[in-house]
């Protein structure tokens, strides 16, 4: 079936003989038109159920009310929970959200941002892909004048508003929590390392063992472990070692610590006691494994309302920072069976 013509201004003008400017008038209460005319017209679009075109309206005054969101996963909590934090925050100003999922690949994250660009959103929030080494699709949003916030995984060569976590601070506490339970081989799960947040991680995970002196194991850390199949192959690698870890923190994803525990059950390694399990996230199914895994909560939603914020402060603030804002969110290690070796 053929979609309908959408209604336009033209279509009532014609109907009722008069012109389209009338009609424009008469639908935005204007004094210039009288009280019948009106009456006549907003029965007429009733009638031919007209809809106003509001991005037409909206960018005829500068402005869209729309916010572009690009995300690597959709599905992940972490993600999903961001979008549900600025879509509240956003929605009480009126305001649509556009999102769009990178499936962690550059030239998919470069599409949507021009999609985006060509929808004339008036801001880009943006959570970059694994992939992202090239970031001149970003740079060409702010050349374009398009507001644009980065969260969690950012370009730091880049001076945008940012919001980010304390993931180095997290990693410490993590395995800090791991080495004060007597593990003593820890390994590291890491991501692509072109990418800060992963660097960071990492950082905090050296500072930890630098701080309890344990020697530094090149071959307990692998890099790229960030999916749950990733993890997977990366524990069963590290557990085929001589001297295989006793505990693995996978600071990449829960996802990657549930590939960790499906090859611990699959081996019959009993976690807590043989192997300690932290993951990064806290991802919703974290809580109903078993056992349960130790995780790090990023407060996600509230991520979420502080990016929408920040972009509304921005936009009311007449005064130009020069240097960017970026806004650090401490994130909070939530301790559960799978690393509780002393009960």
């Amino acid at each position: 079936m053929k979609p309908k013509k959408r209604i336009t201004i033209y279509d009532i003008a014609e109907k009722l003989n008069i012109t389209a400017s009338s009609v424009s008038r008469a639908l935005n209460n204007s004094n210039h038109v009288n009280e019948a005319t009106k009456n006549l017209v907003l029965k007429t679009a009733a009638e031919l159920n007209y809809k106003r075109n509001l991005l037409a309206s909206n960018l005829r005054m500068g402005k869209t009310k729309t916010i572009g969101v690009v995300v690597p996963r959709i599905n992940q909590n972490f993600f999903s929970n961001v979008i549900a934090g600025i879509e509240d925050a956003t929605y009480q100003k009126g305001y649509n959200l556009i999102i769009c999922q990178s499936n962690e690949s550059h030239s998919k994250e470069v599409k949507c941002v021009n999609t985006l660009m060509n929808q004339h959103v008036d801001c880009i929030v943006i959570s970059v892909s694994v992939e992202s080494d090239d970031h001149t699709h970003l740079a060409n949003v702010i050349e374009q004048g398009i507001q644009l916030i980065q969260f969690d995984r950012v370009a730091e060569e880049l001076e945008t508003l940012k919001v980010i976590n304390d993931n180095e601070t997290a990693s410490m506490e993590a395995v800090v929590h791991l080495i004060q339970q007597g593990y003593k081989r820890i390994a590291l799960l890491e991501g692509p390392q072109n990418l800060s947040i992963f660097k960071q991680r990492k950082t905090g995970y050296l500072n930890a063992l630098k701080k309890y002196n344990i020697p530094i194991n090149n071959e307990l850390i692998i890099e790229n472990a960030w999916t749950k199949e990733l993890g997977a192959a990366a524990t069963r690698k590290l557990l085929s070692l001589p001297q295989p870890p006793d505990a693995i923190f996978a600071s990449t994803s829960d996802f990657s610590a549930l590939g960790v525990l499906d090859v611990a059950h699959d081996m019959d390694i009993k976690v807590p006691s043989q192997l300690g399990i932290l993951g990064y996230s806290n991802e919703a199914f974290t809580e109903i494994t078993t056992p349960s895994i130790t995780t790090i909560d990023q407060f996600s939603v509230h991520m979420g309302k502080t990016i929408a914020n920040l972009y509304f402060e921005e936009m009311e603030n007449k005064e130009v920072a020069v240097t960017p804002k970026v806004i650090s969110i401490k994130p909070q290690l939530i301790i559960r069976s799978s690393t509780l070796k002393n009960k």
